[in-house]
C-alpha cells in the first residue's frame, strides 16, 4: 500500500530538512545560472527558523519525509509574497508543486489580506515559469541582476473569497 503525500504547516522540527531539501533543489538552479553563491544555497539555519516563526511555511510529507516546501507572507499593502517553492526531484513532475502554490495562496489568501500573489523566478527556469503560468501568473517586471540572471516577477489577483480555505 502506498503512502499519500500530506501537506501541512512546517514545524520548528522541520527547519533542518526544510533546508537540506533547499539546497538539493537548487543545485539545478545554480547549474542553470553557473552560479552557486545564491541566496538558497546559501541561507543559515537561523534565517528558515526565523520564517517558521514569523511567516507561512507549507511542507509536503511522505511519510516522515518532507519532500516539498514553500514560503509566503503578506505585506502591509496586500502583496501575499511566496518564495522557495521546492519539490524533492524524484517527486517532480507528479503535480506536487501546482498543490503546494495552490495550497499556499489558499493559506495567505483565508484572511482576506491578500489582494494579490506575487513570486519570481531567473529568466532561464522554464520549469517553473511555465508552473506559476499554468496557475495564472503572468510576468509584470523583469530585472537584470548581472550577466548571467535577470529575475522575472510574476504576479495574479487574488480572487476574493476564493481562498477561503485553508491547508
Amino acid at each position: 500500500m502506498g503512502m499519500s503525500v500530506i501537506i501541512a504547516a512546517a514545524t520548528e522540527q522541520d527547519a533542518e530538512k526544510i533546508l537540506k531539501l533547499q539546497y538539493l533543489c537548487y543545485q539545478s538552479e545554480a547549474e542553470l545560472y553557473g552560479d552557486y553563491s545564491i541566496e538558497p544555497l546559501t541561507e543559515p539555519l537561523d534565517s528558515v527558523k526565523a520564517e517558521l516563526a514569523g511567516g507561512t511555511v507549507l511542507v509536503a510529507r511522505l511519510g516522515e519525509e518532507v519532500v516539498a516546501a514553500v514560503r509566503g507572507s503578506v505585506d502591509a499593502d496586500g502583496t501575499a509574497r511566496i518564495g522557495k517553492l521546492v519539490v524533492h526531484p524524484r517527486m517532480q513532475r507528479h503535480g506536487l508543486g501546482g498543490r503546494l502554490l495552490i495550497a499556499v495562496e489558499a493559506k495567505l489568501g483565508a484572511t482576506g489580506a491578500a489582494k494579490r500573489f506575487q513570486l519570481f523566478s531567473g529568466h532561464r527556469s522554464e520549469h517553473n515559469l511555465r508552473l506559476y503560468r499554468k496557475h495564472g501568473y503572468v510576468p509584470v517586471d523583469k530585472r537584470r541582476v548581472d550577466d548571467r540572471l535577470t529575475l522575472v516577477t510574476l504576479a495574479k489577483d487574488a480572487e476574493a473569497g476564493a481562498y477561503a480555505t485553508s491547508a
